[in-house]
C-alpha cells in the first residue's frame, strides 16, 4: 500500500499539532515502507499543494492512501480521493467554535473541513472526546479510528526536582504553554494568579510560553502584574522554565486533546486544569480540576494542594503513572491502525 502524507503546513517552527503530525505519520511509526511526504516552502505553495498537487496525485495514483494530518483536505482532494483520503482530526473547532476562528480558518479551512466530514468515509482522531464530537457530524457509514499519540519526553524533563519536596520559597511559579488566543483563556489564568496570591499571601507568578495568536488577550496580559509573556521558546528554554515551575496551569475553554498536560508530567510537575472533558480524559486522576470562571474557588484548590505535606512527591507519582497509562493506550491504537492499513484494499 502506497501512502501520501500532506505535510504542506509543516514549518520551521512547529506547533504541537505539527509535531504530532510528524511523529505519527512517518514510515517507521506506521510500519509503511512506501510513504511519500508532500511539503511546501511558503503559504502560496501550500495552497497550490493542497488544491492542485495532492488532487493530481490522488487522480494518477489510484492505489495510494492520502493522509491529511494537518489542514483539512481541500474540497478538490476530497472529491478526487474520496475513500482514499483520511484526515486526522485534532479537534472540531472549525465547526463548533466559529467565534474563536481567525480569518484564515473561517474562510480557507472551514469550508474544506465541512465538505470532508460529509463526503469522506474514514477519519483518524486523537481522543475519545474528539471522536464523540466527530460522529455527530459525519456520515453514518463513516469509520472513526482512534490514533492517540504517545507522549515523549520532548523537553527532557527529570522528575528528581519534583521528589525533592523543596519548600515554596518567596515565589510560587505557575507555567502555561500554548498560543495566546481567546480559546486558551489566559485572562482566566491571570485572575486565578491574583486570587492565589491573595489566598497564600505570597508572590505568585504566571509564565506563559506561546506565540501571539489572534485577538487582544496578549495586550491585556501585558498589563497584568506578575504575568510574563515569553513568546515562542525552544525546547531547552521551555525545559528550564518548567523545572523552575511549581504548577502547570491549563485554562483552555476547549481542546481536542491537551497534549502539553501529559508532556509536562514527564517531569512530575503538578497539573491544574480547567474542568473540561478532554482534560479529564488525558489526566484521569492525575490532576486538579478547576472552574476557571471562579478564580477564588480555583485558588483555594491550588492552595490546598501546595499546602499539603509532601505534595510535590504525591503529585509527581500520579503524573508519572498517568504518562505510562496514556502511552500504553497509544501503543494499542498504533498497533490497531497498522493492522487496519495492512488489511486496507484500495
Amino acid at each position: 500500500m502506497n501512502m501520501i502524507v500532506d505535510f504542506s503546513r509543516i514549518g520551521e517552527k512547529t506547533t504541537g499539532v505539527e509535531r504530532i503530525s510528524i511523529e505519527l505519520f512517518n514510515g517507521t511509526y506506521l510500519d509503511c515502507s512506501t510513504l511519500e511526504e508532500v511539503r511546501a516552502k511558503d503559504v502560496p505553495s501550500m495552497i497550490f499543494v493542497q488544491w492542485v498537487i495532492l488532487p493530481w496525485k490522488a487522480f494518477v495514483q489510484q492505489n495510494s492512501l492520502i493522509m491529511c494530518p494537518g489542514f483539512p483536505p481541500s474540497i478538490a482532494l476530497s472529491l478526487l480521493g474520496h475513500r482514499r483520503v483520511i484526515p486526522y482530526i485534532h479537534d472540531m473547532f472549525l465547526l463548533n467554535r466559529p467565534e474563536d476562528l481567525n480569518i484564515r480558518a473561517k474562510f480557507y479551512m472551514r469550508p474544506s473541513f465541512w465538505f470532508a466530514l460529509r463526503y469522506l468515509r474514514s477519519f483518524l482522531v486523537n481522543s475519545e472526546y474528539t471522536a464523540s464530537a466527530l460522529r455527530q457530524k459525519i456520515r453514518k457509514d463513516a469509520e472513526v479510528i482512534m490514533l492517540r499519540p504517545a507522549v515523549r519526553n520532548i523537553f527532557h524533563l527529570s522528575p528528581e526536582h519534583a521528589f525533592s519536596n523543596r519548600p515554596i520559597n518567596e515565589i510560587l511559579k505557575l507555567v502555561s504553554l500554548g498560543t495566546i488566543e481567546p480559546r486558551k483563556d489566559y485572562l482566566a489564568a491571570a485572575r486565578v494568579r491574583r486570587a492565589l496570591a491573595a489566598r497564600l499571601q505570597c508572590k505568585v507568578e504566571l509564565h506563559i510560553v506561546g506565540r501571539n495568536g489572534w485577538g487582544t488577550d496578549s495586550e491585556a496580559l501585558s498589563r497584568e502584574s506578575d504575568v510574563f509573556l515569553h513568546g515562542y521558546k525552544s525546547g531547552e528554554e521551555i525545559r528550564i522554565l518548567l523545572e523552575k515551575a511549581d504548577v502547570f496551569l491549563a485554562t483552555s475553554k476547549d481542546e481536542g486533546l491537551g497534549l502539553p498536560l501529559l508532556e509536562v508530567q514527564h517531569g512530575g510537575l503538578a497539573v491544574v486544569a480547567a474542568n473540561i472533558p478532554p482534560f479529564r480524559e488525558v489526566l484521569g486522576a492525575a490532576g486538579k480540576f478547576i472552574d476557571t470562571a471562579d478564580a477564588d474557588s480555583a485558588a483555594n484548590i491550588i492552595a490546598t494542594m501546595v499546602e499539603a505535606p509532601r505534595w510535590r512527591e504525591h503529585e509527581a507519582k500520579k503524573a508519572l503513572a498517568n504518562v505510562a497509562r496514556w502511552n500504553a493506550i497509544a501503543i494499542q491504537d498504533r498497533d490497531y491502525f497498522r493492522s487496519w492499513l495492512k488489511s486496507r484494499v484500495v
